[in-house]
C-alpha cells in the first residue's frame, strides 16, 4: 500500500485472527542457521520483517520454502559469512554473528536498522561476545568477527535487560564450549518462546530466578518443528481499537498468560475483556477514566503496547500519565495526536516510580494526556510500526476522513492489516 484513506468515527466490531509474534519468528528463522538440518515454523507471520529475516538467511545459504504459514528452512552450508549483500538493513542482522561464528569462524554483518525510536546500541552484543572470545572490528558499513578457536563459555553480566542482547547470548551460548551464564536476562514471552525452539534442538538451557539464565553448549544442534506463539503486540493493537472506537473485537489466538499487565490497564482505564478458550474479547466503554502507566521490561507494561493505548487514553476523563523507561524517543508520534486535537505534554522529569535509565538526561520521555478530547482528521506520514499504529487508531477515532502514507513501517509488523480493518467495520480505501 502506498496511501490509505480513513473516515473515522464508526464503532469497530468483529474479529480477528492474531498473526504469529514478529518478535518470535523473526528470532527463530535466524536460529535456523545454528544447524545444518531442516527447522520447520508454523504460524509464521506474513510481513515484511519475515521477509527480512528469510532474505537475511537465504544471503548465507539457506535453502527456504513458505507455504501458507509454515516456514521450511535448512542451511546445509554457509555459502557466505558476509550478510552485506542485503537488499535491506535491519537490526536482525546483528544476531547473525554467533551463530556464523560457530559454523564458519567468522562473520560480516551490516550496521543496525529498524524503527527511529531512539539509539540501540550493540556494545552489549560486542562485548559479550567478545568476552566468549571473538575477536570483533567495527567501521562504518557494519561489524567484522572472528573466532579462530570457536566460543567458550563466560559469565555474562548484562547492564540492562535487552532482548536483542539475550539472544545474542544464547545463540552463543548453546554451541560454546563449557558453560555460559545470563545474569540480568530478558525474560519476554518471545525469548522463553526462543529457549523452548533451542531445546527442540538440542540446546542445554535452565531458566533460574531473577533473571538468571544458564547454559551448558553442546557440540552440535539439530533440526526442529515449532509453532511461533501469537504476537500479543498486534492483540493489544486491536484491544485499544475496541478501546477507542467503543466497540468489541475478539482478538483470535491471543494469550491471556502473555498480556497480564495490559489486561490490568484494559480495566483500570474503565474498558473490559472476555478470556476465552481460543483467543480474547476486548470491550470498549461509553466513558474511561484516567490512569497512570509505566512501560517497563517484561512482565511489566510493554513499551510496544503504550502508543495504541495513548490513544484510548486520549479519550478518558482527566488526567492520564506515561513514563517510558525502555526507550527515549518514543513519544515523537504525540506531535500528530496534538495536531488532530489531543492535549498531550512531554516532560523530560520521571513522572513514575520505576526506576529509569533516562532521569536526568533531559529526554522527553514522560507524557500527561488530558481528556477527553475530540480528534479531527488530517494528513499523517506514519513513523515506525507501533506509532504508526497508533495514528491508523487515532484516524479510525477522527471525525472526517484522513490520508496516511508511509505504510512500508506497517506492513514490517503488521499481517493483512487492511483486511482485518475492514472485517471489524473499518471505513477505509487504499491505493
Amino acid at each position: 500500500m502506498n496511501m490509505m484513506n480513513i473516515v473515522g468515527g464508526k464503532v469497530l466490531k468483529g474479529s480477528v485472527k492474531i498473526a504469529g509474534a514478529k518478535n518470535a519468528g523473526s528470532k527463530m528463522i535466524i536460529a535456523s542457521l545454528l544447524t545444518a538440518d531442516q527447522v520447520t515454523l508454523h504460524n509464521v507471520p506474513l510481513q515484511k520483517e519475515t521477509d527480512i529475516g528469510r532474505e537475511l538467511v537465504t544471503t548465507l545459504g539457506a535453502m527456504t520454502d513458505l507455504v501458507d504459514h509454515t516456514l521450511t528452512i535448512r542451511v546445509a552450508d554457509i555459502a557466505s559469512s558476509s550478510a552485506m549483500s542485503l537488499s535491506r538493513k535491519n537490526r536482525l542482522a546483528i544476531l547473525a554473528l554467533a551463530p556464523l561464528l560457530h559454523r564458519t569462524g567468522e562473520a560480516f554483518v551490516p550496521s543496525l536498522g529498524g524503527d527511529k525510536i531512539g539509539p540501540r546500541p550493540v556494545n552489549f552484543h560486542i562485548d559479550l561476545l567478545e568476552s566468549m572470545g571473538a575477536i570483533i572490528e567495527v567501521d562504518a558499513e557494519g561489524y567484522h568477527a572472528k573466532a579462530p578457536n570457536g566460543l567458550k563459555g563466560a559469565v555474562i553480566d548484562l547492564p540492562y535487560p535487552s532482548v536483542g542482547s539475550t539472544e545474542t547470548a544464547l545463540f552463543a551460548g548453546v554451541l560454546a564450549k563449557g558453560r555460559t551464564v545470563i545474569k540480568n536476562a530478558a525474560i519476554e514471552p518471545e525469548i522463553i518462546e526462543l529457549i523452548m525452539m533451542l531445546q527442540k534442538m538440542g540446546a542445554i538451557i535452565e531458566l533460574g530466578a531473577g533473571r538468571h539464565i544458564e547454559i551448558i553448549g553442546v557440540a552440535k544442534l539439530h533440526g526442529c518443528e515449532h509453532t511461533v506463539v501469537a504476537d500479543r503486540m498486534e492483540a493489544a493493537s486491536f484491544a485499544s481499537m475496541a478501546l477507542a472506537t467503543r466497540g468489541e473485537i475478539f482478538c483470535e489466538g491471543a494469550v491471556h498468560r502473555d498480556m497480564v499487565t495490559f489486561l490490568n490497564a484494559v480495566r483500570l482505564i474503565g474498558g473490559d475483556y472476555e478470556v476465552k478458550e481460543n483467543g480474547i474479547l476486548f470491550k470498549g466503554a461509553s466513558t474511561y477514566k484516567g490512569i497512570q502507566l509505566e512501560t517497563d521490561t517484561h512482565p511489566g507494561f510493554m513499551t510496544d503496547w503504550q502508543q495504541p493505548f495513548l490513544v484510548a487514553m486520549t479519550q478518558a476523563e482527566g488526567t492520564s500519565v506515561i513514563h517510558e523507561t525502555v526507550y527515549e524517543e518514543r513519544f515523537g508520534y504525540t506531535d500528530v495526536l496534538k495536531e488532530m486535537g489531543a492535549d498531550i505534554t512531554l516532560f523530560d522529569t520521571c513522572l513514575g516510580e520505576v526506576q529509569c535509565r533516562f532521569k536526568d538526561h533531559n529526554h522527553k520521555h514522560s507524557v500527561i494526556i488530558k481528556g477527553p478530547t475530540p480528534l479531527k482528521a488530517t494528513s499523517i506520514q506514519l513513523l515506525d510500526i507501533r506509532a504508526g499504529l497508533a495514528c491508523v487508531i487515532a484516524a479510525l477515532v477522527a471525525n472526517g476522513e484522513s490520508t496516511l502514507t508511509g505504510f512500508e513501517h506497517l506492513e514490517r509488523g503488521y499481517e493483512d492489516l487492511y483486511g482485518k480493518l475492514k472485517a471489524i467495520g473499518a471505513d477505509i480505501t487504499v491505493s
